[in-house]
Order: C-alpha cells, then structure tokens, then sequence
C-alpha cells in the first residue's frame, strides 16, 4: 500500500541561490531538508506524469480539464497532485472562468538538476 507524505516546505528552489553541486561542497542540513522536500514531490509516477504533459504542452500550460484523462485518475486525486507540484515550486496555476490552468516554471526543475549535476 502506497502512503502519500505531504510536503514540508512550500517554498520553490530557485536555481540562481540554490545549493552547490552535490559532489562539489556537502550541503547543510537546512539545504538538505528543503531539497529532500521540493524532490519529494517529484517522486510520483503521477506527478512525473502530470510535469511531462504541461512540460510538453503548448506554451509549457496545461488546463486541469486536459489533465485527467491521460493519467487516468479522479479529477480530485490529479488536483491533489497538481497542488503538490505547486506547492513545491514546479507548476504555477491561474484560474480562467472555471478552470485552473497550471504552468511549468522551468527554473525549479533546473535549480534541482544543477545540484545533481557532477
């Protein structure tokens, strides 16, 4: 049975102050606790799913309504992932009559690519 953690922290890393490469200094315990969270919620099939369809969308947006059937979940359980990616930095949402369309923010993902960078 799988349980679900929330995320600790919802601040975004941001690339440009984000930590030092992984093999280049050890990071501090502060450092380690926000990535460990903002990567937490990348660990998902559901989630990685969700950020490669927005990734791959036109303009890098996607509206929730597109969302549901490719993963093949309840509306509720995609909104509930979708929140966690925003939480964590990785999507932005706006709301657009009664839709919420979310948006890939490219620097989170690169702010934890360049940490595992060697």
């Amino acid at each position: 049975m799988v349980t679900m953690l929330p995320v600790i922290s919802s601040a975004p890393i941001d690339a440009a102050a984000c930590c030092a490469p992984l093999v280049k200094e050890p990071i501090s315990q502060t450092e380690a606790e926000r990535l460990a969270a903002t990567m937490k919620a990348l660990a998902d099939p559901a989630r990685l799913r969700l950020l490669s369809i927005v990734a791959s969308s036109a303009d890098q947006e996607a509206c929730v309504c597109d969302l549901i059937e490719p993963i093949g979940l309840s509306q509720p359980t995609v909104s509930h992932h979708l929140k966690v990616l925003t939480e964590a930095g990785f999507l932005s949402r706006s709301k657009r009559g009664t839709w919420a369309y979310y948006r890939l923010q490219p620097e989170a993902l690169a702010g934890v690519a360049d940490f595992l960078a060697v």
